[in-house]
């Protein structure tokens, strides 16, 4: 709270224009908007290749380029090497530059507090959060921890993680305080569900990350689905693009992540829950959720992705992620990039190497297309983009994969116009 409101009385004596903001976890994304609204012109520095780690890179890189629509200049991959100033801030040196600053405000993260602990002689635990037992009890039998200063088990791994959040530290506090009282409750562990607010962005995620899961072991299914949070023609409908992390042996869902101005926040706390009671994407996507269009599409969004999930797993679909799509344009492989959007959709806006036959006259454009190649097929969600890929199946064409979440999840640079 004071660094809260010392940064507030700066901005309303001195009044500085340009602001660098250093760390792109949940402080600095949040802090960035309030800066924006208070006028200042604000540049992002991330030492690593992306912005909010919780999420993938993919992800993460969409709500950079939000970012970026709201005027925020957002970098990556660099580090800071020292301040510059007679007294005060001037600008920020940094391994790509300098970067002119009226104030610099640091969001680098947070260590747990353990020194009392330590000093007391309690277990430290790997992730450098206190050791505790589901009751919340240290080594030392008569104390009891909890909040941002404990470790917590990942309820997916169940190894330690450093997992610090208000949610979890009220939740524990009462586990503590009823069995210090006598009583007997647990803390079983957390998943890192986790909610923030970017600009008119919900960004939300919850359980394995796809790295996360596939540095633990897992061989992982992956499927990126943007949609409208509620019916089309509802006023008020909002894209929110989810992604599912799936086992591809057991089927079990490992995590999932939302961005998008759409109510991202209820699907994760779906998710949440099917990860909890270990549910397969097959389980999920036969779950009764409420229906009504005020407030979700018949088939919810979540219901959608594991649909999609299960149509990889079956082999109905092969998909292919937009970062495999940018190398193999990078190094100019032969492959058909196939959009069957409409002409004008093409015109507005398009994919960098694709190539345009729209679905409507696709059957009737066969020929034109190699049996020979890989043909990567894509729309603005890919789903006309799947029913491209069916067609070419059944007329023979057997290299066909489906770019995953088309064009409203492609995080590279389009051509316009």
């Amino acid at each position: 709270m004071p660094d809260a409101e010392g940064i507030k009385a700066l901005l309303a004596q001195a009044k500085p224009r340009e602001v660098v903001m250093i760390g792109g976890g949940l402080i600095g994304v949040e802090a960035v908007e309030a800066l924006v609204q208070c006028g200042c012109r604000v540049t992002l520095v991330e030492m690593m290749p992306q912005i909010l780690r919780m999420l993938d890179w993919e992800m993460a890189r969409l709500v950079e380029r939000h970012m970026e629509s709201h005027g925020v200049k957002v970098m990556t991959n660099i580090q800071v090497t020292s301040f510059e100033g007679n007294g005060r801030v001037s600008a920020v040196a940094t391994s790509q530059g300098r970067l002119p600053a009226d104030l610099v405000i640091l969001g680098i993260g947070v260590r747990p507090n353990v020194e009392l602990a330590r000093a007391a002689g309690l277990q430290i635990g790997p992730s450098g959060g206190i050791k505790v037992d589901d009751s919340l009890r240290t080594s030392d039998p008569e104390i009891y921890a909890a909040g941002d200063c404990v470790e917590s088990t990942d309820l997916v791994t169940g190894k330690p993680c450093y997992t610090p959040m208000g949610s979890t530290a009220n939740k524990q506090g009462r586990v503590a305080a009823i069995n210090i009282c006598g009583g007997q409750d647990r803390f079983p562990g957390v998943l890192g569900s986790t909610v923030c607010k970017v600009f008119d962005f919900c960004v939300a995620r919850t359980g394995l990350a796809e790295a996360a899961a596939r540095q633990r072991g897992y061989k992982t299914t992956t499927v990126l689905v943007p949609d409208s949070d509620r019916p089309h023609y509802m006023p008020i409908a909002k894209l929110v693009i989810i992604k599912l992390v799936v086992d591809s042996r057991t089927r079990k869902l490992l995590g999932a992540q939302a961005v998008g101005p759409g109510d991202g926040d209820k699907r994760m706390d779906v998710a949440a829950m099917a990860i909890t009671g270990g549910m397969t994407v097959d389980q999920l996507s036969k779950i009764d959720l409420c229906y009504a269009p005020p407030y979700s599409p018949a088939l919810d969004n979540i219901i959608t992705a594991a649909n999609v999930a299960r149509n990889k797993l079956d082999g109905q679909m092969a998909g292919i992620t937009p970062m495999e799509v940018e190398k193999r344009l990078e190094a100019k492989e032969d492959f058909v990039f196939l959009d069957v959007r409409s002409p004008v959709e093409h015109q507005q806006e398009r994919l960098p190497g694709s190539t345009l036959i729209p679905l409507g006259a696709l059957r009737s454009r066969l020929g034109e297309l190699p049996k020979n190649k890989e043909i990567v097929t894509f729309c603005k969600v890919s789903l006309r983009g799947y029913e491209a890929a069916k067609i070419l199946q059944g007329a023979g064409f057997s290299r066909v994969r489906v770019l995953d979440g088309g064009m409203a999840v492609w995080p590279y640079e389009k051509i316009r116009g």
